[in-house]
C-alpha cells in the first residue's frame, strides 16, 4: 500500500467536489463514504444522484465547523488530504476493511487518535476498487491544530503493519524502497488519457522506451544506435555541446502534427546518454565473420547461454554493482530475442522483456564491466542466426535466471519485483514450450542403440542418483541419449560430460531435469574434445570403469528405450 499526502489546502468544498465527481475520464464510480468521525453525517453519493449538491454542502459545513470557530487561530492550509492505494495484485478490499485502514492511519498520524473526542473531523471516500481518499480539517475540538508532524512517515509505517495484518503485498519503503524502485519512468495521467483517446494500448512514452531498449540491445556503438532508432521510424534529435561532444538525445513518435519529444532519461534512468555510453563500452569483442573466416569462431548463442547460466551464481555471491550489471545485460538479451525468434514466439518474448524491466532494477550503480561477455555475445548474435535448438537452449537458461531473480527479490521483500519476475517467467515458459518440443523430437530421431542407452543410464545413476528415476521417465530422455551419443562420437567421455552438466546447472528448479541436461550437453559437446592422452587418462580413471559396470538399482529391463516419437516406449 502507498500513502500520498498532498500539499495542504484551504478549500474543503473543492476537494470533496472532486472526490464525488465522475473524474476527468469517468474513472470515479460508486462514490461513497466508507467511514467518518460521525456515522450520521450526510453521504453526498455520486454527483448525478438526487440531492447531491445539498448533501455535499452540508458535509462541507460539518467538516469546516471548527475551522470557522477557530477563526484567525485556524492553521494556514487547514485541509489534510491523504490517498491510500493498494498494490495492483492485491485483492479487492471491502468497505469495512478500508474503514479500518483509514482509522489506523488517522490514529498513527495523530490527526484523529483513537479514543480522543477532540480529534479532527474527517471522512474517508471511496470512488474506485483499489484506493480511498481521507479528507480532514486540521482543527481539533479544543480549537488547536493537531500534532501531525512527520505524518507521511507515520502513515507509511502503519501501512507496513496493515499489509502484514491484511495479507497484502508488502511494498518496499525507506532504503529498501530505493532498492526496489524501477528505472522506468511512469507515464503521466495526461499521456494515459491521450493514448486511450487514440485507441492505443501503450502511451507514447512506453512505445518509445520499448523501441529504444530494442535498438540498444542490437547496437554495437552510438552511431548504429541512432541509425536503428531512425530505421524503427522514430524522430531523433541529438544535442551537441560547445566542445563539439554529444551531450544528449531525444526521440518522438512519427507524427504529422507537433511531435512530443522525450529525452532518454525521461523514458528510464538507465537510458540516458551517459548510461548508454557505459553499456556500449562494456562489450567484449567477438570475432566477426570477416575476421574469423579462417579460424574457429565460437557460437555466440552458446557463449550467451554459458554467460546466462552463471548469472544465478553472481546474484547470490557478487557485489551489488556486479549484480545490477548482470541484470541490465540480461534485460538487453530479452529485448533482442524477438528479432531472432520465429514469428509465433515474438509476442511472448516481447512481453517477457517488458515485464522484466520492473524486476531488474536495484539502487546500486551498475559496474557494466562485469557483464562484458554476455553483452559481447549478444552483439555477435546478429551474425549467426539461431536455429530452434540454440534459441530453446538460451530460453532454458533464461528461465533459470529469472527464477534466481525472483528468489533474490523475495529475500529482500521486494514484492513488486517478485510479481514482475513471475510474469516474466510465464511469458518465457510459454515461448519455450512453443519451440522446445520440435527441437527435442529432432534430437530424439538420432537415438543410439539400446545397449548404448543402457550404458548412459548407468552413467546417469552414477552422476545423478537423486534424479535418475525422474530423468528416465521424462519425455526428453530420448533426446538426452542422442546428445550423449553425439558428444561421445566427438571424443567426450559420457560420465565426464554428465558431471560437467550437473555441476554447472542446478536441477532442483528445473521443470524437466532431462531437458536441462540436453541443452547443457549439446553446448559442451561442441567444445574441443580431450586429446588422445587425456582420453586415455579418462579411460583408466575410476569413473570410466564404474560406468562400464552394471549400476545397482537400475536393472537393464527398467531402462526405457527411445522411440521415434521422442517419448519412452
Amino acid at each position: 500500500m502507498i500513502a500520498n499526502i498532498v500539499r495542504p489546502g484551504n478549500y474543503t468544498y473543492g476537494v470533496l467536489k472532486y472526490l464525488f465527481e465522475q473524474g476527468r475520464s469517468n474513472e470515479h464510480t460508486d462514490q461513497h463514504i466508507v467511514a467518518s468521525w460521525d456515522d450520521f453525517i450526510p453521504d453526498p453519493g455520486p454527483s448525478n444522484s438526487p440531492g447531491h449538491k445539498q448533501r455535499l454542502g452540508q458535509l462541507t459545513q460539518a467538516l469546516d465547523l471548527r475551522v470557522e470557530q477557530a477563526g484567525d487561530k485556524a492553521p494556514e492550509g487547514h485541509v489534510w488530504h491523504c490517498s491510500i492505494r493498494a498494490a495492483p495484485h492485491d485483492r479487492i478490499l471491502t468497505d469495512a476493511e478500508w474503514a479500518t485502514i483509514a482509522r489506523r492511519v488517522l490514529h498513527a498520524t495523530r490527526i484523529a487518535p483513537d479514543g480522543d473526542p477532540d480529534g479532527c473531523r474527517w471522512v474517508a471516500v471511496r470512488h474506485a476498487e483499489d484506493h480511498i481518499h481521507i479528507v480532514a480539517t486540521k482543527v481539533r475540538g479544543d480549537l488547536r491544530p493537531p500534532r501531525n508532524w512527520n505524518d507521511y512517515h507515520r502513515a507509511m509505517n502503519e501501512l507496513t503493519a496493515v499489509e502484514e495484518d491484511f495479507g497484502l503485498t508488502r511494498v518496499a519503503r525507506g532504503p529498501e524502497a530505493a532498492a526496489g524502485t524501477s528505472a522506468v519512468k511512469r507515464s503521466t495521467r495526461a499521456e494515459e488519457e491521450k493514448a486511450k483517446r487514440l485507441g492505443h494500448d501503450k502511451t507514447a512514452r512506453e512505445q518509445l522506451r520499448h523501441t529504444v531498449r530494442t535498438a540498444l540491445s542490437h547496437a554495437k556503438d552510438l552511431d548504429e544506435f541512432f541509425n536503428l532508432l531512425a530505421d524503427a521510424g522514430l524522430q531523433v534529435e541529438t544535442r551537441t555541446l560547445p566542445s563539439g561532444d554529444l551531450g544528449g538525445y531525444k526521440v518522438a513518435l512519427p507524427d504529422n502534427s507537433k511531435p512530443v519529444w522525450f529525452s532518454g532519461s525521461s523514458l528510464a534512468t538507465d537510458l540516458s546518454l551517459p548510461q548508454i555510453r557505459q553499456r556500449l563500452a562494456a562489450t567484449e569483442a567477438q570475432p566477426t565473420p570477416a575476421s574469423s573466416a579462417h579460424q574457429h569462431r565460437p557460437n555466440p548463442w552458446h557463449v550467451a547461454t554459458a554467460a546466462a547460466e552463471r548469472i544465478p551464481h553472481h546474484l547470490a555471491h557478487a557485489d551489488d554493482g556486479a549484480v545490477q550489471a548482470h541484470l541490465t545485460v540480461f534485460g538487453e538479451v530479452l529485448y533482442a530475442l524477438p528479432a531472432h525468434a520465429p514469428a509465433g514466439l515474438r509476442a511472448e518474448l516481447h512481453r517477457a522483456a517488458v515485464a522484466f524491466e520492473h524486476a531488474a532494477h536495484t539502487r546500486a550503480r551498475a559496474d557494466h564491466q562485469h557483464a562484458r561477455a554476455l553483452r559481447g555475445a549478444l552483439k555477435a548474435m546478429r551474425y549467426q542466426p539461431a536455429d530452434h535448438a540454440g534459441l530453446a537452449m538460451l530460453l532454458d537458461a533464461a528461465i533459470l535466471v529469472v527464477l534466481a531473480v525472483q528468489r533474490r527479490s523475495a529475500l529482500h521483500h521486494h514484492d513488486r519485483q517478485v510479481a514482475t519476475a513471475r510474469q516474466t517467467l510465464t511469458h518465457l515458459q510459454a515461448a519455450y514450450d512453443l519451440i522446445a518440443p520440435a527441437s527435442l523430437d529432432a534430437l530424439a530421431e538420432r537415438y543410439p542403440p539400446d545397449n548404448t542407452v543402457h550404458r548412459y543410464a548407468r552413467a546417469l545413476h552414477e552422476v545423478l542418483p537423486r534424479h535418475v528415476e525422474q530423468i528416465l521417465t521424462e519425455n526428453a530422455w530420448p533426446a538426452l541419449t542422442a546428445s550423449l551419443a553425439a558428444a561421445e562420437a566427438a571424443g567426450h567421455n559420457p560420465v565426464a560430460i554428465l558431471q560437467q552438466a550437473a555441476q554447472h546447472r542446478p536441477l532442483d528448479d528445473a521443470k524437466s531435469a532431462s531437458e536441462v541436461l540436453v541443452w547443457r550437453i549439446q553446448r559442451l559437446g561442441m567444445r574441443q574434445a580431450p586429446s588422445p592422452s587425456a582420453r586415455a587418462a579418462q579411460a583408466s580413471s575410476p569413473h570410466s570403469h564404474s560406468a562400464a559396470q552394471p549400476a545397482i538399482g537400475i536393472p537393464t529391463a527398467s531402462v526405457p528405450s527411445p522411440s521415434r516419437t521422442g517419448r519412452p516406449r
